[in-house]
């Protein structure tokens, strides 16, 4: 594979000359696993325990749905976008300063969330959320990057859904059941508390990773200029813009399932909450396979075909189903659709992730901040069309998961074009 770093200023690494850091990092795996499945559990911890309340805000700030679920767009935009400053930050001035700065905002943000009067100020506040929460997304991915490789930074990504799969499943049981005793506003009270707590843990037990030999010299030009030469790759563009659409389709669940399960399907926050749980599982544990099983068996490309092929299967048959053609089927069978799509997730994200980011040792921070930008601008997209013929329908859910999920799959044989791999390619990585 060509180096893709030949075109910016950045400083070859002696394979012999490895920081003593990331060995040492690498010697702690459990510490380190824990505080990175912490920062990659943002996203879900901002979004999911925010998920059981949505019927509530529209009431209470006298919104209709589809103004109320912007505020799941905006803080999906504010992810995406700040990657993109965040990530080239990260490879100039090493990955701990520019995690730390952002942690601290995202806990003021998060408060300032608790007192929104109207939707259009808490659109506002979620924005900026989420554009300080990117922090701990990709840097996350850049320290992974930092330190492994090939199948072990795929078992290591795989290892994260362990941690970071807890928080799907705690945070909407635990903001169902902050319902019971407070309104939406106390969810994100509990929400600046763990805010804190991560941003503590990051301060005292995560070293700096990126060896100042390792770092780049440059502004935003050559970040500019970093970023354009990794999307002139088209296998990395290729895993990058399928891992986008798939991600997509997860967030077309995320952000449609409270409507379809609540209020279509008349569960309470309480049930809805569990269904979440379950299906958060089996991403679980679909992705401890890839790790512990599927990976060094089996070609990381051949398992991303399979995981893309069954969530689009399960797109097509919720479509079926949301659509009458099997009648009025009632709430399991969309259940155990959803389950199927969701779980899928648990090989899909780690491979899409691990493929891109081995063809760029030179430049972690920057793909790290595309490979979540595309992801994140994608979701964000996605979220207000599942809405887009109102809340008695679950339909557009099932479109837009079926719609994205065939984009995937084209992305990955279009411009990944796996069969043109060599076997052991993956592992010269």
């Amino acid at each position: 594979m060509p180096e893709l770093g030949q075109g910016t200023r950045t400083h070859p690494i002696p394979k012999a000359a490895e920081p003593p850091g990331p060995a040492a990092l690498r010697r702690t795996g459990a510490l380190v696993t824990l505080v990175l499945g912490g920062l990659t559990a943002v996203p879900a911890l901002s979004m999911d325990m925010y998920l059981p309340a949505l019927p509530q805000v529209t009431d209470a700030l006298h919104s209709p749905a589809a103004t109320v679920q912007l505020t799941l767009t905006a803080c999906l935009m504010g992810m995406a976008l700040g990657q993109l400053v965040v990530g080239p930050m990260s490879d100039k001035w090493g990955r701990r300063r520019p995690l730390l700065i952002g942690l601290l905002v995202y806990v003021v943000a998060t408060a300032t969330c608790a007192f929104a009067p109207i939707a259009e100020l808490l659109i506002g506040f979620r924005l900026l959320q989420g554009l300080a929460g990117s922090a701990g997304i990709v840097i996350a991915r850049a320290v992974v990057r930092d330190l492994y490789d090939g199948m072990e930074m795929a078992r290591f990504f795989s290892t994260l859904m362990l941690i970071s799969g807890v928080a799907p499943i705690a945070a909407p049981l635990i903001g169902g059941q902050v319902l019971r005793f407070t309104d939406w506003r106390g969810i994100f009270v509990v929400l600046t508390a763990v805010g804190t707590a991560l941003t503590l843990l990051v301060w005292r037990r995560l070293p700096e990773t990126l060896a100042p030999e390792r770092r780049h010299s440059g502004g935003t030009v050559e970040a500019l200029r970093t970023m354009r030469t990794l999307l002139a790759d088209r296998v990395f563009t290729g895993y990058m813009v399928a891992g986008g659409f798939a991600f997509a389709a997860l967030f077309a669940y995320i952000s449609a399932s409270p409507f379809v399960i609540q209020e279509i399907y008349g569960a309470s926050p309480q049930t809805f909450s569990l269904l979440f749980g379950v299906n958060s599982v089996g991403l679980i544990a679909a992705g401890q396979l890839n790790g512990k099983v599927l990976v060094g068996r089996a070609s990381l490309n051949k398992v991303l075909a399979v995981g893309l092929t069954l969530i689009a299967a399960a797109a097509t048959a919720l479509l079926l189903m949301t659509a009458g053609v099997f009648g009025d089927v009632g709430l399991f069978p969309v259940a155990a659709g959803l389950f199927v799509l969701m779980s899928s997730m648990g090989v899909t994200m780690p491979n899409t992730q691990s493929l891109a980011l081995m063809r760029t040792p030179h430049a972690a921070g920057s793909a790290s901040a595309l490979l979540g930008t595309s992801s994140f601008l994608v979701g964000a997209m996605a979220s207000p069309l599942v809405g887009i013929a109102g809340e008695d329908t679950a339909v557009p859910m099932a479109v837009v998961q079926l719609a994205c999920a065939l984009a995937a799959l084209a992305c990955f044989v279009g411009l990944c074009r796996p069969w043109q791999h060599r076997p052991t390619q993956e592992a010269d990585h």
